[in-house]
């Protein structure tokens, strides 16, 4: 029953606050009231482990089938709770402009809707679906509640790119889907990470992984699929940067683990070095131009960039060590990438730009609440041992040194060495936007106006951003509370048992 409300208890929020005309209170208690409870839901659905398994489309062989196991515990948990920040961080300032308040949060309760469904879908038909339930929401964020300081042209193009992009990735993950469940005669995933790819043959499974990665690594996105990121992040409002980075990412990271590495595991093997490739380019690629973007919600968007390159090359190392890291990267992005985009996107929103050559006053004189949070996420995004990135980074490049024996040593330890160069970029852009904006070391322009000055974070979204910090340090400190949600079923995955607890 718990999983059940869980997973229709937004979808019906979504539709009420979306079907109320105008703006009232209505929908802001909807919308509170409805994030909370999934929240208490999640905390329940993932401390019993519930399963939820009927007939759906019988003719199909398509089941209504959701649950929870450790691969996707802690992603359940981060979407649940950071909906509940998301809207009590909208709710405690202006709604954007572009529509009205009830659209806003009907949005984000369908994105939430969409991703717990996506996280505990335990059938490749009903995964896509779900996946797909998300796009449109977070299209209509962007589109029509953007940022109003640009033309409508650069919203709809930001918009555009999000759309067809990830479109793509589902036709290819879609095909992909099709191939492996037709050849295999299911779409349980459970069965199919039972089989382990047993049945396929070595091209078929290459053929399956190369879909399935090439679908969902435009959704991730890895470079240089990622073009369609830094517009969507710049554009988007506070709630749709902070849903796009820890939530919508995470489902496809999760799904190249649960669709792929799960199910033809063979081809996964055969394209790890293409993947461990693709991963650490994006994380040189990503630091590289963070260290010259002078829009600091864009310069954050690359940044998630390289920390999914991290995960991706976690992944390729095909070990148990590596699928953790992964797991682990995904949830520490997650976390962190919020914390940032909530203090960034509340200065933006009261300078009107995050433009970096503008000279401001600096946050640890005129907002040290804000400059706290800000030196935090980006100690943080540096992978600062004692905080949350630092054990997805590590233990990936740890897993890649020491990788599966089906995996090319020599390569992915070339790879662990310039993902280390990566490291070393991370602290050089983050210690860049600490001297601009902590500091207030002026701007990077000759030209600008005098610094403005700025008011600190209070009341809701000071708990939002303090409550994010803690979470950053207490992960840091005891990463074993991650790790131990997916240590058994890590095992499972590996050694085709299927999913474990």
């Amino acid at each position: 029953m718990a999983l059940t409300l869980m997973l229709l208890l937004p979808l019906l929020g979504a539709i009420a606050c979306i079907a109320i005309p105008g703006e009232s209170q209505v929908e802001r208690g909807i919308a509170h009231g409805v994030a909370l409870v999934t929240a208490v839901l999640a905390v329940v659905v993932v401390a019993d482990r519930q399963q939820l398994d009927a007939p759906w489309i019988r003719s199909l062989g398509v089941r209504w089938h959701f649950g929870v196991d450790g691969i996707s515990a802690a992603l359940v948990l981060l979407t649940a709770v950071l909906t509940v920040a998301v809207v009590a961080h909208a709710l405690s300032g202006p709604i954007p402009k572009g529509g009205t308040g009830s659209t806003f949060l009907g949005c984000i309760l369908l994105v939430e809707a969409g991703a717990l469904a996506t996280f505990t879908a335990r059938d490749a038909v009903l995964f896509f679906i779900a996946f797909e339930v998300v796009l449109v929401p977070m299209w209509v964020l962007v589109r029509r509640f953007g940022d109003e300081h640009v033309p409508d042209e650069t919203r709809a193009d930001a918009a555009g790119r999000f759309v067809l992009f990830t479109a793509l990735g589902s036709t290819l993950m879609l095909v992909g889907i099709l191939l492996l469940v037709h050849h295999q005669g299911t779409s349980d995933l459970t069965v199919l990470a039972a089989r382990h790819g047993a049945g396929l043959s070595r091209s078929l499974q290459v053929t399956i992984a190369a879909l399935l990665l090439l679908g969902l690594g435009i959704k991730v996105p890895l470079w240089p699929l990622h073009t369609w990121l830094p517009s969507a992040h710049t554009i988007a409002p506070t709630a749709g940067s902070v849903l796009l980075a820890a939530v919508l990412l995470k489902m496809g990271t999760y799904g190249i683990v649960r669709l792929a590495v799960a199910t033809v595991p063979r081809g996964v093997a055969e394209l790890s070095p293409v993947l461990a490739l693709l991963g650490v380019v994006g994380i040189l690629w990503g630091g590289l131009a963070c260290l010259v973007e002078r829009d600091l919600k864009r310069l954050i968007a690359y940044s998630s960039v390289a920390h999914m390159g991290f995960v991706a090359l976690a992944i390729a190392s095909g070990s148990e060590t590596g699928l953790q890291a992964a797991l682990f990267g995904n949830i520490a992005h997650g976390v962190v990438s919020a914390l940032l985009f909530f203090v960034v996107g509340d200065l933006k929103e009261q300078w009107g730009s995050a433009d970096l050559r503008v000279a401001r006053a600096a946050l640890r004189d005129r907002a040290p609440r804000f400059g706290f949070a800000l030196v935090v996420g980006l100690a943080a995004a540096l992978g600062l041992p004692g905080l949350v990135s630092f054990w997805g980074e590590f233990l990936a490049l740890y897993a890649a040194w020491s990788p599966a024996p089906d995996r090319p040593v020599a390569l992915l330890r070339a790879c662990v060495v310039l993902g280390a160069v990566g490291l070393a970029l991370a602290a050089g852009y983050s210690l860049r936007v600490a001297r601009i904006v902590w500091a207030g070391e002026g701007s990077e322009a000759a030209t600008g106006p005098a610094a403005e000055p700025v008011l600190d974070t209070r009341g809701v979204r000071y708990a939002v951003v303090l409550t994010l910090v803690v979470v950053v340090v207490a992960l840091g400190i005891v990463p074993h509370l991650l790790l131990g949600l997916s240590d058994a079923a890590t095992t499972g995955l590996l050694s085709g048992l299927g999913a474990g607890r």
